[in-house]
């Protein structure tokens, strides 16, 4: 039986997340990738919601449940960083599980149901972290709370891709920041991936943010000005905070995001192009029978 292209965008995107799904740092922006990718293709999001949460669920709970990596501890990982980066984007997808096509409503049972699942996860979590040599923290419950209140907050405030444009950015900045020793030093590969598909993701998602402004249609030069706008700006941003914190501003990391960026402005740029300078087929007049 021949795969939809859906199943196809999702199999290429948990392939690419593959070699770094027990690496803490890129893991968690491969598999939100997933779910952009699957639904840019799948109209019905509460089936890929319900997909990626499968397997982005379990491979969290894994990633508590195992003692930390020496990798993790050498490269001294934020944890609480960590844990609101993990209960945003748990958030984010429980949501989309419960109510796919509306913003949060405080007074909605969905919005209940979502801060009750997570909360009590969270819980559990912690509560479970003692049994397996690991630490029982109350401030990683509290960092978890507040991962879920951003993702809420943000759910409310935006429709679905500008508010998976918000949270891909702060993932995309919070993993480039997590730990105080430079990942390029530790995964070059992983670190070289991150970096050059997290920002064809979020400029993706930026992209079909603009879409529906009449003046931004590519291939038009407004257009080409506005679609790299939004991820140069975050990378500039992200580069700048990692020199303020002194691991330098990482040029290859830069090269390696503007190539990302670049891609898919010019796969959509391209596409736009070709659908403008296809002819268009006219329905013949009666007078020509």
């Amino acid at each position: 039986m021949a795969l939809s292209r859906r199943w196809k965008l999702a199999i290429v995107a948990l392939v690419l997340c593959c070699p770094s799904l027990f690496i803490p740092i890129p893991a968690l922006a491969y598999l939100i990738l997933a779910f952009l990718l699957w639904i840019s293709s799948n109209p019905e999001r509460r089936t890929a919601a319900l997909v990626v949460l499968a397997v982005y669920w379990p491979t969290l709970f894994i990633l508590a449940h195992i003692p930390i990596p020496r990798l993790v501890r050498s490269a001294e990982v934020s944890d609480k960083a960590l844990h609101f980066l993990a209960y945003l984007i748990l958030t984010f997808l429980l949501w989309f599980v419960f109510n796919p096509d509306r913003k949060v409503r405080r007074r909605k049972a969905a919005f209940c149901w979502v801060v009750l699942v997570a909360a009590i996860y969270g819980v559990v979590d912690e509560v479970l972290q003692g049994y397996v040599g690991r630490s029982c923290d109350v401030t990683d419950f509290g960092a978890d709370l507040v991962g879920v209140l951003t993702g809420l907050i943000v759910l409310s405030l935006f429709s679905f891709w500008p508010a998976a444009t918000v949270v891909l950015g702060i993932v995309i900045f919070g993993l480039s920041n997590v730990a105080r020793v430079n990942p390029a030093e530790l995964l070059p590969l992983t670190n070289a991936m991150f970096h050059l598909f997290a920002y064809a993701g979020l400029t993706f998602l930026w992209i079909r943010c603009i879409s529906p402004v009449a003046s931004l249609k590519p291939p038009g030069p407004k257009w080409m000005m506005a679609a790299p706008a939004l991820p140069v700006a975050l990378l500039l941003a992200v580069k700048g905070y990692s020199a303020r914190l002194g691991r330098g501003f990482g040029i290859q990391e830069v090269i390696l995001s503007l190539a990302g960026i670049a891609v898919v402005v010019g796969i959509v740029w391209a596409a736009s192009f070709l659908r403008r300078g296809r002819p268009k087929t006219q329905e013949p007049s009666p007078d020509d029978n």
